[in-house]
């Protein structure tokens, strides 16, 4: 299967590894910087004959007009997504996104409508539902081990300096990223939003930029969640950690079961209490992970392949990035007016809070 690649930068190295693990040929890269594409070859190791056989783009259209991928993937900066998804659905390409699918809600309904429109698969690029971790509380959640669902939590805990922010002038901005909650801690949110029964009524939420004056986003924010079966929900996520990256914890808590998951990414499991299981446990299970990126992109590459040969839907579809960008714009939405917001959004984007730390 012919497979490109789309935007060459930070997360670009696990998605060219996980393309190459799962025995995609790789068949085109495009960036508009060359240098961003070398360091990416030097990075996955590539040897000079495997990087001699990968065309190089500057513009994703002529890439896809030209080699005529089967499938893309995109991680370019945030506010790109859009444009270059809906661009290769027009023809008939497979799509994996980066997160998050859109800055706007607009763009995130028309990316789904168009999916179902061209008959292509797109997947949201929210890979820690691969972890094994996760995997586990959603088999209990699946099997009715949690019984009712009284309340869940999240919380990303991580560190962002200014060299961070540096590295890329679109970081931290409205119009092509967002801030805390958009970029770090959208994993999160889409795992408590899965897990939870994904139908959310309400949020209120609050962000703040305390510590980072240099960017225009939110560097903290925290909200209240309310469900549509009952559960209430916490998010807290941000980047104001001093020192290394701290934790991303998700907990979850039934009528007759809880666990808690923790690690820099919600990749161990710290305590599970279930009925009729015996006594509680910690620490059940570790799984290792270079960086808070975790190992899930080799796993959702691979059921994004399966899915296009089996003719299903993604694992992680277009809908779930969908709803994991509205609960994020809604707690911004909350943070900007004081007053609790009603979901579905409509027309609600990042850009719209341009000016609210200022």
């Amino acid at each position: 299967m012919n497979y490109a690649l789309i935007g060459c930068g930070r997360v670009a190295y696990n998605h060219l590894k996980a393309a190459k693990e799962n025995g995609l040929t790789v068949c085109a890269v495009c960036d508009i910087d060359p240098d961003h594409i070398f360091d990416l070859y030097n990075r996955v190791g590539l040897s000079p004959e495997e990087a001699g056989a990968i065309a190089r783009y500057a513009d994703w259209n002529r890439l896809f007009d030209h080699e005529k991928p089967e499938l893309v993937s995109i991680a370019l900066p945030s506010g790109l997504h859009a444009a270059c998804a809906k661009d290769a659905i027009r023809r008939g390409i497979n799509v994996i996104i980066e997160k998050p699918i859109a800055l706007g809600m607009a763009d995130a309904d028309e990316i789904v409508r168009m999916a179902e429109e061209y008959r292509v698969k797109v997947s949201a690029c929210h890979q820690n539902r691969f972890n094994l971790a996760v995997q586990e509380m959603r088999k209990a959640l699946e099997q009715g081990r949690f019984g009712a669902l009284s309340n869940a939590a999240v919380t990303v805990r991580w560190s962002r300096g200014k060299d961070y922010y540096d590295s890329a002038d679109w970081r931290g901005t409205w119009a092509l990223d967002g801030g805390a909650l958009m970029n770090q801690s959208i994993h999160g949110i889409d795992l408590l939003r899965w897990m939870c029964g994904g139908e959310l009524k309400t949020v209120y939420g609050v962000a703040r930029r305390q510590f980072h004056p240099y960017i225009e986003a939110e560097d903290v924010g925290a909200a209240v969640l309310a469900f549509a079966n009952g559960c209430v929900a916490t998010l807290e996520g941000g980047v104001n950690v001093f020192g290394p990256n701290l934790e991303e914890h998700l907990t979850l808590i039934g009528s007759s079961g809880v666990m808690k998951l923790g690690g820099t990414s919600a990749n161990t499991v710290e305590y599970r209490c279930f009925e009729n299981e015996g006594a509680a446990s910690e620490n059940g299970l570790v799984e290792q992970t270079a960086n808070v990126y975790g190992n899930g992109h080799v796993s959702l590459f691979r059921d994004v392949i399966a899915a296009i040969e089996e003719d299903r839907a993604p694992y992680v579809t277009a809908k779930d990035g969908r709803d994991a960008l509205e609960t994020v714009l809604a707690v911004y939405l909350s943070a900007k007016t004081g007053q609790p917001v009603m979901l579905p959004l409509k027309d609600v984007k990042t850009t719209d809070f341009e000016g609210l730390f200022d």
